[in-house]
């Protein structure tokens, strides 16, 4: 094969005109990703050698070296992992790797408008493509484990690569960064020992394998009195002593975040760290961290979930995900235990005992962590659960509700109480003692739900209603059915008790058997749309609204339902339409006069009606243009 040149991926292309072309503050952050692919690199091939050491080959010491030529201002970065062939290199350089390319772009974008600040470039699959803020040409040279050839990979950042096939016998890869001039010459900085040391320390300390350099030491001389002796000598700049293994007593909360960023490629702090470490018939340390935002990719289905899973310090699994509940499938970390074999099979794994025991505590843990943050900083809680809690809710009703119990406890809404998010527990403890219901409304927004017809008489009486705007919302809480045995009741439900006294009642009930002609004419008219038509006894201001049936679906879940791509037992389902009529409204007074007067435009009004209530919904309308004449036509005929 011969040298071939190429054009970079339209994605990748625009990112490196990005990288190159902007000022970060901290364009020292480019050492960090290096040295974290190399890191994943050598533990793809630790990983490997566990069930096949024969393919190391006797190179069995993994190291990551840093090479400076400060003559040539060459920094090299260099490991002894699994490497690549051709086809890695075109797919995993040529292009944005697995980092969702114009999503990540579109994000870099924004966040460069917003502030030249914001450190986006640590994100997996990008991280490569930082070494062009400080290189005006990369020379990459690599060689996979089980490949007879080496490849060799060049680019200026100008949107084309070169790749030719080179001789090489050693695995892994080196990285040549070409540092280019700047005004202040701070790219050179990176070839000094005292720069490396200081960036090592700072962001890749607890790195597993060994970062060398080669520094040169000035010594007496052993021969001539006075004289010096230039000697070199190669050192280690990392403690490689795993954080998860100190004690957390003397762990700083600026380490765990530092850590989180660096392992797991994430440019924001965590929300959260939960260091344990536990004794006993199951031991073992785990570092597990609640991230702040949910990752790009985190509700497609190409997300995975998973921790990592270490035994004595030693790499066995990048994402073992039976360590992970599907309702917290947001977290990230490890687990290090002695008691894991290292040659065991991934499949013995997953039914390991000691794991389904370790899954169980860190699941209580996060949980009790969270119920924790919760109580003590409603704030960070409310950021959190915007981000993650379609999650916690999607977990309440799957798997028949095995989980509703806990999670319950970690539900949060918006409600009419407060512009703060209350919890479940709390909206019970402000409940009146003749409220009988945990009322909500479901919708697109808070705003629009509380300017719903049916929010009039609740407000009138004061009751504290939920607002539900995730989609999810109405399905978890259908499988909760009640929480402090209180029932939860829709707005927008049929049968709704809002403690009306028998008075009230029976003067409804009379208004009803006295206009019982009019509601069966437009009941009539109306037909299959509507199961029923009635005088309502929620309707304060509003002249009209829909109500749902109390057994069947509603509104929302219907709006759901008929989203969902393909087909599904629940597909094209409807919730049953109740036309409900404020009686002492002054419209109900004209169609009460129309009917008498002009009955000949009653069947006008009812399809309009239905129309409006049907909008306040936010339903469409089956004919608009329909809808549209009959309003001119009665416009018309009232101004004559």
């Amino acid at each position: 094969m011969t040298k071939e040149v190429k054009n970079f991926q339209t994605e990748t292309k625009e990112l490196l005109n990005l990288v190159t072309h902007s000022i970060y503050t901290h364009k020292e952050i480019f050492l960090r990703e290096l040295i974290s692919n190399a890191s994943d690199a050598i533990d793809k091939m630790r990983f490997l050698s566990l069930t096949n050491p024969e393919i190391l080959e006797g190179d069995e010491k993994f190291k990551i070296e840093l090479i400076r030529d400060e003559k040539k201002k060459i920094l090299t970065l260099k490991d002894n992992g699994i490497g690549m062939n051709h086809d890695d290199v075109v797919s995993n350089i040529g292009t944005i790797a697995k980092s969702g390319s114009k999503a990540f772009l579109s994000q870099l974008k924004k966040s460069k408008e917003q502030s030249d600040e914001v450190d986006i470039i640590g994100q997996f699959g990008v991280g490569f493509y930082s070494a062009f803020m400080v290189a005006d040409k990369i020379t990459l040279i690599t060689k996979r484990y089980d490949d007879e050839n080496a490849v060799k990979w060049e680019s200026k950042g100008d949107g084309t690569y070169t790749i030719e096939p080179i001789d090489r016998k050693a695995r892994g890869t080196e990285i040549m960064l070409h540092l280019k001039k700047d005004e202040d010459d701070s790219n050179y900085e990176f070839l000094s020992e005292y720069k490396l040391r200081e960036l090592v320390k700072k962001y890749s300390d607890y790195i597993r394998y060994p970062i060398l350099t080669t520094v040169e030491r000035e010594e007496p001389s052993s021969t001539k009195d006075g004289d010096v002796e230039k000697t070199k000598e190669e050192i280690t700049l990392n403690s490689m002593i795993p954080l998860w293994k100190k004690n957390k007593n003397n762990i700083e909360e600026k380490e765990y975040n530092e850590f989180y960023m660096n392992k797991f490629h994430d440019w924001i702090e965590p929300l959260k760290a939960i260091h344990i470490k536990a004794e006993g018939n199951v031991e073992y340390t785990a570092l597990i961290y609640i991230p702040s935002r949910a990752p790009m990719d985190f509700y497609s289905k190409d997300f995975e979930k998973g921790i990592q899973l270490y035994t004595k310090n030693v790499f066995i699994m990048d994402k073992c995900k039976e360590l992970v509940p599907e309702h917290f499938r947001f977290i990230k970390g490890l687990v290090d235990s002695a008691d894991f074999s290292l040659n065991i099979s991934r499949e013995i794994l997953q039914q390991d005992r000691q794991l389904q025991i370790i899954a169980k505590n860190i699941e209580k843990r996060v949980q009790k962590e969270l119920e924790k943050l919760m109580n003590d900083d409603r704030e960070t809680y409310s950021k959190f659960f915007k981000e993650f809690g379609v999650i916690i809710k999607a977990g309440i009703y799957e798997n028949f509700g095995l989980h509703k119990d806990t999670l319950k406890n970690l539900l949060a809404f918006y409600s009419t109480h407060s512009d703060k998010m209350t919890s479940l527990e709390e909206y019970a403890s402000r409940m009146p003692e003749d409220q009988k219901y945990i009322y909500y409304v479901a919708g697109e927004n808070k705003e629009s739900s509380s300017k719903l017809p049916q929010m009039e008489v609740l407000k009138d009486k004061g009751f504290e209603v939920l607002f539900f705007t995730d989609r999810v919302d109405e399905f978890a809480i259908k499988t909760l059915v009640e929480f402090d045995g209180k029932e939860f009741k829709s707005v927008t439900e049929e049968d709704i008790d809002l403690g009306e006294n028998e008075t009230d009642k029976k003067l409804l009930e009379e208004k009803e058997e006295e206009n019982k002609d009019l509601l069966e004419k437009i009941k009539e008219h109306l037909g299959n749309k509507i199961s029923s038509v009635r005088l309502s006894k929620r309707l304060k201001t509003s002249a009209v609204c829909l109500v749902s049936g109390e057994a069947g679906i509603s509104f929302e879940m219907e709006k759901v339902l008929s989203e969902m791509p393909g087909e599904t037992p629940m597909s094209g389902m409807k919730a049953e339409r109740i036309l409900e009529i404020n009686p002492d409204h002054e419209l109900f007074q004209s169609l009460k006069k129309i009917s008498e007067t002009s009955p000949e435009d009653l069947d006008d009004f009812a399809d309009l009606l239905y129309s409006q209530a049907l909008l306040i919904e936010g339903f469409a309308l089956e004919n608009p243009v329909e809808f549209a004449n009959k309003m001119a036509k009665l416009m018309i005929k009232a101004s004559k």
